[in-house]
């Protein structure tokens, strides 16, 4: 194996130290001529307030979450741009102006306490819930403080459950009992307590008033797996406890934890298990061969949870995917059991009685949108808050029981005029023949043009039609074409639709991406200097592939929180969480399929690249923002021009406040006009 770690081609390391001043000051000098260049017009400030404008607006849906009789919101506006944590009865949400009981207000617990807090979750406690774990970043980082709070007198716990700054899991067990994993310092081995991804692997039982070093273990991982994590279900009747064990990003054990023993749930690694009440879902991700039957990926099958623990296999099949449809998720309500399913991207959903499991009529929903469970109350009834969207229609939010009529109780309005608008699905074959569809969404007047192209493709990932407020807005309206590819490496069609695209498989991410952008091309909506393509994350990496193997297709390409330099990727934050979807660099035969598609590794001073933006955050604490700085150190080593921003703050999602998020977008829709815009 070779030691990554200590190679001496790479002379920008130095740029991997986060927050060194000489790191800060390189991104401080790059940061100023890409926001003097592009912020300095008309253009720009137009663009920014567009964003801001939808980012801002009152009018937008409060969506909520059910726990016991209030609805619980978070809220960031123009006036809270740190946002405020609240709650409303049902007959006040389903007015025209909600009555909030405010809870925390950010923006005030941020000046009071001198620290750039940044929202993350609140955790309540069942069936009272009024205690709530919450858990606050700084800068927008993963890694949270966690404090209890307590929502009768709306004060913290003095004296209650906190956690230090820390990539921590914790799960309510009653009032006074909690399940913890953090960085409990090195464990009696000397090993830490940490897994090599930076996740916990140590769970432990911690009482009130107990301190954190007495904590009882549960449950231990290695330092190779991803992460471990505890939880408690709480169902009245149900009670267990559970431990899971991730060995990489798809492969877990899940064990039900009874008299301080681990009693196995034995189904096959790579599936979603999950026991409600006394039924165990499986949900396959690879072919499963049962005495009875032999079931493909992406089904979902129900067993008797006692009697398959005593081996019997007896099961009924409740989906079952073909060539178009394929299984997005399911949820319950007390009496049914709701699945969403895609067919050719387009949302299908079906309701069945929890029990005998016969079909059930869902009236309405809308046919022609994006269609999702927003939250159920499985203990107390049948409730059902459902979100829904199109490429064309604003978000509207549905209310009823489940296998009744729903209605719409709130809805976004509109941001650009729908009818001006045309949304169409095509299909183009990818270099193996597989047939990769995409959207094109534009003007109905605009036949070619300058073109945005989208993607991601990967972690089974699907993109769904869902409105374009902003890019409608900034790109659309402004007769730009705007295209999304369900490229391979998503879940658009089921598990395999992802499992093909993995490690070996890889080139079929950059290959169907390629064909869609010639596609484009070919029909003669856009041209390769005209065609310009965004992606972040993972689908940073994606860009940073366009550029240095398919930089004939574009002109101009936006590189977001990336992934790059995949020599050392499993080395920086949670990198090493991913080897399962990318590979392992150290091993040889994986390298040699990495290589050739390494951005970093393959950056060349005689190659014509596009004009190409890369933005990341410092407090970036996902995705190390030094793949994007070491990406546009290269470029310019080989002689190539590029547009550089780093935000030092906002962690993975690049921004922490609407502000920061509108200032982003306009860099980037700015940047998109004046290269493929202007030509």
């Amino acid at each position: 194996m070779t030691d990554t770690a200590a190679q001496p081609d790479d002379p920008y390391l130095w740029l991997e130290d986060v927050t060194g001043d000489e790191a800060l000051e390189w991104v401080r000098e790059h940061n100023a001529p890409t926001v003097d260049r592009l912020t300095d017009s008309p253009r720009f400030g137009e663009l920014e307030s567009a964003a801001l404008e939808v980012l801002d607006t009152d009018d937008r849906i409060p969506y909520v979450r059910r726990r016991g009789e209030f609805l619980y919101n978070f809220w960031r506006d123009a006036q809270h741009t740190r946002g405020l944590w609240r709650r409303t009865t049902l007959e006040s949400y389903l007015t025209d102006t909600p009555e909030w009981d405010v809870l925390i207000d950010v923006d005030a617990l941020a000046a009071a306490e001198d620290e750039n807090w940044v929202w993350k979750s609140a955790t309540m406690v069942r069936p009272a819930y009024d205690r709530a774990l919450i858990s606050l970043s700084r800068g927008g980082a993963d890694a949270a403080v966690i404090r209890e709070y307590d929502l009768p007198t709306g004060t913290w716990v003095d004296g209650g459950f906190t956690l230090p700054e820390a990539k921590s899991r914790v799960s309510w067990i009653d009032r006074d009992t909690i399940f913890v994993g953090t960085d409990f310092g090195d464990a009696p081995d000397g090993t830490s307590t940490m897994t090599a991804s930076g996740y916990p692997r140590v769970v432990k039982r911690w009482s009130r008033g107990q301190d954190l070093s007495a904590a009882v273990t549960v449950f231990t991982g290695a330092v190779e797996d991803v992460a471990v994590g505890g939880f408690h279900d709480s169902t009245p009747g149900y009670e267990r406890d559970f431990v899971s064990r991730s060995t990489d990003f798809f492969n877990s054990l899940l064990f039900e934890v009874r008299d301080g023993s681990h009693l196995l749930i034995d189904v096959p690694t790579d599936a979603h298990a999950g026991v409600h009440h006394d039924w165990l879902f499986v949900l396959t991700r690879s072919e499963w061969a049962l005495p009875d039957a032999t079931h493909p990926a992406g089904a979902l099958l129900v067993f008797d949870y006692p009697a398959y623990l005593d081996g019997d296999r007896t099961h009924t099949t409740l989906f079952t995917p073909d060539a178009h449809t394929s299984l997005q998720d399911y949820s319950f309500t007390r009496s049914h059991l709701i699945l969403t399913t895609l067919r050719d991207v387009h949302t299908e959903i079906s309701v069945r009685t929890v029990g005998d499991w016969s079909a059930v009529e869902q009236p309405g929903l809308p046919t022609l949108a994006t269609v999702s469970v927003l939250d159920t109350s499985p203990d107390d009834g049948d409730e059902v808050f459902w979100a829904a969207t199109s490429f064309t229609e604003p978000p509207s939010l549905l209310h009823g029981d489940s296998g009744v009529d729903a209605t719409t109780i709130k809805s976004t309005p509109a941001y650009f005029d729908a009818e001006q608008v045309i949304a169409e699905q095509h299909f183009t074959d990818s270099d193996d023949g597989t047939a990769i569809p995409y959207f094109v969404i534009r003007r109905i007047d605009v036949t070619t043009g300058p073109t945005l192209l989208y993607g991601y493709g990967g972690f089974e990932n699907s993109l769904t039609p869902s409105y374009l407020s902003i890019s409608g807005r900034n790109w659309i309206m402004r007769g730009g074409v705007y295209v999304i590819a369900n490229i391979r490496g998503g879940g658009e069609y089921g598990p395999s639709w992802h499992t093909q695209a993995q490690k070996a498989g890889r080139h079929k991410v950059y290959e169907d991406f390629a064909a869609v952008a010639r596609a484009l091309v070919s029909s003669g909506l856009t041209t390769p200097q005209q065609l310009a393509a965004q992606g972040g994350s993972n689908g940073g990496l994606l860009m940073g592939v366009m550029l240095t193997r398919y930089p004939e297709l574009f002109g101009a390409l936006v590189c977001q929180v990336p992934l790059i330099d995949m020599r050392r990727y499993h080395l920086l934050l949670a990198g090493a969480s991913w080897m399962a979807e990318y590979g392992d660099p150290d091993d040889p035969e994986q390298w040699s399929y990495m290589a050739p598609f390494s951005p970093y590794q393959n950056v060349r001073a005689d190659a014509d690249y596009p004009s190409i933006l890369v933005t990341t955050s410092t407090r970036d604490d996902r995705v190390h923002p030094g793949h994007a700085r070491k990406l546009v150190a290269r470029l310019e080593e080989t002689g190539h021009r590029v547009d550089y921003y780093e935000n030092i703050e906002g962690g993975h999602g690049g921004a922490a406040d609407n502000k920061q998020a509108a200032f982003k977008s306009a860099l980037a829709y700015e940047f998109l006009w004046e290269t493929v815009g202007s030509v």
